[in-house]
């Protein structure tokens, strides 16, 4: 069962539906459609509706989400599907093949792209360059034959054409180390004509649009489809298909997956060839045919690479041999259109299959020795065309593509009837009688021998003498009168829908569908003149010349009579479904929903019925109880009883659902859907429960883990902070241990640099150790000394950063003239004056004297003395024996300002602004330079 989903977006799978019938079902898929879920189950098959629009659902995250998930485990999606058939490729060494069926326009060609993409992303872990190049090679693979074998229809602008299978080969690790691509039934009538509103192969329209000037003129071609009779229908048609970039893509893929220069450029060749082909046109000179546009054969023998003369003798000869005779047998006009487009289908349907080859030859595995490199496994993916109801005649390609749909629906029903038997009986479960539709009768119709429509078609092909599609009409109505699926107008003449030797129709498994006779004899024998072939092996491409092998055959050399279209599409498809049925299927069934039609439903209406009329779920125990065990207080968290089997029995019966389950060997199975969904509601409230116990027990262990790491990260911090805290002192401790001994005490040593922790406590210590060095010097002075310490440190203070010289290195004498040393003529005389001038005024000591130069205001210098006592500052002068000619009290002084240079320039600022400016003289000695030289004062403060 897919993850359980709300069930606002419909059911999931349709097995569970309630009451199984068409409205609950279309309900239930548009509902699903409508809430943007595109996919859905039937069991284990997926159903895929085309959204019309791009969805962000195959993203590298969404990839990521299915890998290695079971199907189950997940909502509904082609990466599901896809993911099973890997790993059952993979873990059971099993071959596997998925079958995506539906009809035109309902996304299969989108489907198989998705799923090739999905295998490709989740291989090669390891990135080996050479599986990079196989996966590369197989996607580029995708764009090459969508652009060769797709057209625009009615139905769909990108509608394969084609029929496609492909198998991906893996190694022993399961990485993609090669492929084989098998292609069925062209439709090739599309080259020379198409309906109304639809177009040729993309690969015309990609080579006029996209390919440069100079390439479409070496072609002989223009740009406008509109120019020529085979396309110029399609070219009528606006649509957004991107044909010039399509051009790029598809030549850079070629290129990717090895083709090389010379083979590009011959299918370019070819196409521009049956370009030309249908603007060939033939007229009639009395009884000679004639070609009415003879320029075209020329460009014709350009492309081709051969004679103009052949190319002219082929178009309008026919050679038969009769015995050992050779005749040139000259066409008609009819004959000769017909011989251009038989020639024009014939040279695309072999450029295709040898575009096919080519790629095989490139990704086909080589050199793989089971035996050294283990079993070779292998992933088929068939994108076939879907079942076709037109609302005209069928013909035949459509009756051909309903004919291979019906092969395909006979072995989906006996695959999903076989593996529900299997399975039953596998598990011991009785199995019941399902009534279905079996389209063995149909399939008997279209390929019985002797007796089916291909064997009458054949035939009538066979028949010596003029041969009408008429002739093979009467044949059908004359050997299945009787069959209840067939019927004509003959048969039914009050049936109005079908023409009078004309039509038939087919009562088919989807649906009643009318096809026409003609052209079925002549598309059945799918003749081309002998001549075209041996045009086209003497042509000197070498490319070219070998997609006809068979033109070496001489003229009159006897062959076989080659197998009609109908033989080798019914072998084909034979041989297609004996391949599927050797390996284990998957299928994706494509719908539209814009056109929901009664057949395509009752086809997947079928498929439920076959799961429905039996169980509708079944698992095996393990996994029933490891989804389920929190419902029941036996099984959870663990169970004690004898097996799982028993577990589940246990939980069912205290659920009160043992009526409606059936117990398998290995294997529960519930019959009805409202058991399940019962069952998934419990489960959903129980876990929502757990989910928060869970939570509670998750966040109670974080918060105690958080705990722990915050409390060991603390320990940790603290031991290491004391540890560096130790560190640092011990350091400081070894380095300043015998700092009282040293000359400069400490000064020189160089401090440890800090912890963060300890940086304020460095500053403390650094500042305790200045304070013990000062203290150290300053405790050996005298008491003189310590008040010079004190004035210098006072001085220091105030001039700091102001005055470079402060003359800290010599002794502050303070009173000078008193020194004999230095004024031994007028130290006496100064002392006397000084000492009288203290019993009068009374001062207690002199501060400061000095020999001075004043300066008055009209810029006139005198030599004077300045003695500054405690009390007094007194101006003398010394030519008069230092007689006293001005006393300043200190307490009118307000300041004293000095110069910051080396003038010894002083300024006494007094409170009658009358202010002392005085140069002092013998402190320094003074150049000439520095008397001259004028510096700004500064000023000290306050006295």
């Amino acid at each position: 069962m897919a993850e359980h989903e709300s069930l606002e977006f419909g059911k999931a799978d349709f097995v569970l539906l309630d009451n199984v019938s068409m409205d609950e079902f279309m309900a239930n898929l548009k509902l699903r459609f409508e809430k943007g879920r595109i996919y859905s189950y039937i069991g284990e098959v997926v159903v895929s509706v085309n959204p019309y629009r791009a969805m962000n659902i195959y993203g590298r995250d969404v990839i990521e989400q299915y890998k290695g998930r079971e199907l189950y485990e997940r909502p509904p999606h082609l990466f599901a599907i896809a993911d099973a058939a890997y790993k059952a490729m993979k873990r059971r060494n099993k071959d596997t093949c998925i079958v995506i069926s539906g009809e035109s326009g309902a996304g299969k060609t989108e489907a198989s792209k998705y799923i090739m993409q999905y295998i490709a992303a989740i291989t090669n872990p390891n990135q080996r360059a050479e599986v990079e190049r196989v996966k590369n090679m197989l996607l580029k693979s995708n764009c090459v034959l969508e652009a060769f074998g797709n057209a625009k229809t009615n139905r769909n602008d990108n509608s394969s054409r084609f029929g496609k299978y492909m198998d991906i080969n893996f190694d022993f690790k399961g990485d993609p180390i090669g492929g084989h691509i098998n292609n069925y039934l062209l439709e090739k009538s599309r080259v020379i004509v198409q309906q109304e509103g639809e177009r040729s192969f993309h690969s015309f329209y990609q080579l006029l649009k996209g390919a440069p000037d100079s390439l479409l003129r070496s072609l002989h071609i223009q740009k406008d489809p509109k120019a020529y009779n085979y396309i110029k229908v399609g070219g009528q048609i606006k649509s957004g298909i991107n044909d010039n970039a399509d051009f790029k893509a598809v030549a850079d893929a070629m290129k990717v997956i090895g083709f090389t220069g010379d083979e590009i450029q011959t299918v370019y060749k070819i196409l521009a060839t049956i370009l030309l082909l249908g603007n060939l046109s033939f007229g009639v000179d009395g009884d000679v045919t004639l070609i009415e546009n003879t320029k075209l054969v020329s460009a014709l023998k350009d492309l081709l690479s051969t004679k103009e003369e052949n190319v002219e003798k082929a178009m309008l000869y026919r050679t038969v041999a009769t015995g050992r005779d050779v005749i040139e047998k000259q066409h008609t006009v009819k004959e000769a259109n017909y011989g251009r487009d038989a020639l024009a289908k014939a040279i695309y349907e072999r450029m295709f299959c040898w575009i096919v080859g080519r790629i095989n030859d490139i990704i086909e595995v080589k050199n793989y020795d089971a035996k050294v490199h283990g079993k070779n496994t292998v992933i088929g993916v068939l994108d076939i065309y879907g079942f076709e109801i037109s609302k005209t005649t069928g013909f035949f390609e459509q009756f051909c593509i309903n004919y291979c749909n019906e092969k395909l629906q006979q072995l989906f029903i006996q695959l999903v009837l076989k593996q529900e038997q299997e399975e039953y009986q596998r598990e011991g479960i009785p199995w019941k009688h399902i009534d279905y539709f079996n389209n063995q009768i149909i399939v008997d119709l279209v390929e019985q021998q002797h007796k089916g429509i291909f064997s009458i078609l054949d035939e009538a092909c066979m028949n010596v003498g003029k041969v009408t599609d008429e002739v093979f009409l009467q044949g059908l109505n004359t050997k299945l009168a009787k069959h209840a699926h067939f019927t004509s107008r003959k048969l039914a003449p009050t049936d109005k829908t079908l023409e009078f030797d004309r039509d038939f129709r087919i009562r088919h498994y989807a649906g009643d569908v009318a096809y026409s006779v003609v052209g079925f004899i002549d598309k059945n024998k799918d003749t081309l003149f002998q001549d075209f072939k041996r045009l086209l092996y003497n042509s000197s491409n070498p490319v070219l010349r070998g997609m006809w092998p068979e033109g070496k055959l001489r003229i009159t050399e006897v062959t076989k009579r080659p197998l009609t279209a109908a033989t080798l599409f019914k072998n084909s498809m034979i041989s297609l479904v004996e391949n599927l049925a050797s390996k284990e299927p998957y299928y994706v069934r494509c719908i539209k929903p814009n056109e929901v039609k009664s057949p395509l439903l009752f086809e997947r209406h079928a498929n439920v019925r076959v799961r429905r009329a039996g169980f509708a779920y079944r698992q095996t125990y393990p996994r029933f109880l490891q989804r389920y065990k929190m419902i029941s207080e036996f099984t959870w968290p663990n169970h004690d009883l004898a097996s799982d089997k028993a577990a589940v029995k246990s939980l069912l019966k205290s659920c009160g659902f043992e009526h409606d389950v059936a117990y398998g060997n290995t294997k529960v199975f519930i019959r009805t859907p409202r058991t399940l969904f019962s069952l998934e509601e419990q489960r959903a409230d129980m876990v929502k429960r757990i989910v928060l116990f869970l939570q509670k027990v998750w966040r109670g262990t974080l918060a105690r883990m958080r705990y722990r790491r915050m409390r060991a990260a603390l320990i940790i911090l603290r031991a290491y902070r004391r540890y560096k805290v130790k560190s640092y002192i011990k350091d400081v401790n070894r380095r300043f241990k015998n700092v009282k001994n040293m000359k400069d005490y400490g000064r020189h040593v160089k401090w440890p640099t800090p912890p963060k922790v300890l940086r304020r406590f460095e500053e403390a210590l650094r500042s305790i150790y200045n304070r013990w060095w000062a203290w150290t010097l300053i405790k050996s002075l005298s008491p003189e000394e310590r008040l010079q310490v004190r004035a210098k440190v006072a001085g220091f203070e105030v001039l700091k950063g102001h005055r470079t010289d402060l003359g800290l290195q010599r002794s502050w004498e303070g009173n000078y003239l008193v020194s004999e040393w230095d004024y031994p003529d007028t130290a006496s005389s100064f002392t006397l004056i000084s000492g009288e001038l203290q019993r009068r005024d009374k001062f207690m000591r002199v501060l400061f004297s000095c020999n001075v130069r004043k300066i008055n205001r009209f810029n006139k210098s005198e030599d004077r003395t300045v003695l500054i006592t405690d009390r007094h500052l007194y101006k003398m002068d010394p030519t008069k024996q230092y007689k006293p000619m001005k006393s300043i009290p200190l307490y009118n002084v307000t300041g004293v300002s000095v110069s910051p240079g080396k003038d010894q320039l002083v300024v006494f600022h007094t409170k009658d602004n009358r202010d002392l400016v005085v140069c002092l003289q013998g402190m320094v000695p003074q150049t000439r330079a520095d008397r001259n030289k004028s510096s700004p004062l500064i000023y000290v403060g306050e006295v």
